[in-house]
């Protein structure tokens, strides 16, 4: 068995911290939720704080949050696909856009729904994943603008999500200009500037973030205290709100090298051993989570006397070397993990979610 622990004191002052830095600034935020997969339980946990918006990329996701707190806005953050714009327009007060062919089947949908279907139309700024082009924002914005049932309520972009480009203030600054641009052009107020998410927040710190930037979306710096920009953590905040455990299944002392012709394994991979340790053994535990679950570079054991010796697709293999701490079967292997880690295992509908206690 294996099962992941949400401490939510742990997540409630990562919260805080984030909320008092962001009102300091005059900012805005938005959590983005996606992580938690639309799990009930961890977000009744996070929809009892002080927020007024919650992100998330898919409509089943909006739709528990909906189910929760009715009255919270809600933001679809990736451009919707034409299929699903009835689930969009019902469970997301908010899309972030970058199709003009979209926002006209939103704003029918919306006429339909007797709704205002507020968007955010997201601006290329190098990353080369979601956004208008610069050249083409003056005639896109004009052709918004003659929508109905459509609500303009900002700008915003994406950075370092697909290739690692990382947000400065030039780029920024850009940002902040095409509002300008924009509000002038067609005397018209656009109230956000999204331009920030976990990427961006030590630009605050270092007093490098434009005036103009308002809003932020935040994910992994909420949930695992991450200074994405940096790779490192964020001193005043808790990097360990989630903990994977996993049951140990087998443990016997075995050779050190595998024995017999060597092949690949259940992912194309093959190995080679060291001869010289043949002879040598370890006492080696199989643990109830494969790569069913999620994959081993995103798991960091936090038992540092332990070393990840292999997996296949539902089980993992440790080296507990002598077994100093006298490990048995039965006992649980605690784990950190990183935002690709937790969303796998948090997606993965064998690993039970639990509240810590």
């Amino acid at each position: 068995m294996a099962f992941i622990t949400l401490d939510v004191k742990k997540l409630k002052s990562n919260f805080d911290y984030l909320n008092t830095l962001f009102k300091k600034n005059g900012i805005q935020w938005s959590v983005v939720s996606k992580v938690l997969c639309g799990n009930k339980t961890y977000l009744d946990e996070l929809l009892k704080f002080d927020m007024g918006q919650i992100c998330d990329s898919r409509v089943s996701n909006l739709r528990v949050v909906k189910s929760i707190r009715p009255e919270i806005e809600t933001i679809y953050i990736k451009p919707p696909a034409k299929r699903s714009i009835p689930g969009i327009v019902r469970f997301a007060d908010v899309s972030m856009n970058t199709e003009i062919e979209t926002i006209k089947l939103l704003s029918k949908e919306a006429k339909k729904q007797n709704k205002v279907h507020k968007i955010i139309i997201m601006i290329e700024l190098g990353e080369l994943r979601e956004g208008v082009l610069g050249e083409d924002i003056i005639d896109f914005y004009k052709n918004v603008f003659e929508l109905e049932n459509i609500d303009v309520i900002g700008i915003g972009a994406n950075l370092s999500c697909l290739y690692g480009v990382l947000p400065n203030h030039d780029k920024l600054i850009q940002l902040s200009l095409y509002k300008q641009l924009i509000e002038a052009k067609f005397n018209k107020k656009i109230p956000y500037v999204s331009g920030g998410s976990s990427v961006t927040i030590p630009l605050i710190f270092q007093n490098l973030l434009p005036r103009g930037i308002n809003h932020f979306r935040v994910g992994e710096t909420l949930f695992l205290g991450t200074d994405v920009y940096n790779n490192r953590k964020f001193k005043k905040m808790y990097s360990d709100v989630f903990k994977l455990h996993s049951e140990i299944i087998e443990l016997i002392e075995k050779p050190v090298v595998p024995m017999g012709e060597m092949g690949t394994n259940v992912e194309g991979e093959s190995f080679e051993f060291d001869q010289k340790n043949i002879g040598e053994t370890s006492y080696r535990a199989i643990i109830d989570l494969g790569l069913l679950d999620t994959e081993t570079d995103h798991l960091e054991l936090t038992d540092k006397s332990l070393k990840l010796a292999g997996a296949s697709s539902d089980m993992i293999v440790i080296d507990l070397g002598d077994n100093k701490k006298n490990y048995k079967v039965g006992d649980l292997v605690e784990f950190k993990l990183d935002y690709m880690g937790l969303l796998r295992i948090m997606n993965s509908k064998y690993i039970e979610k639990r509240i810590k206690q």
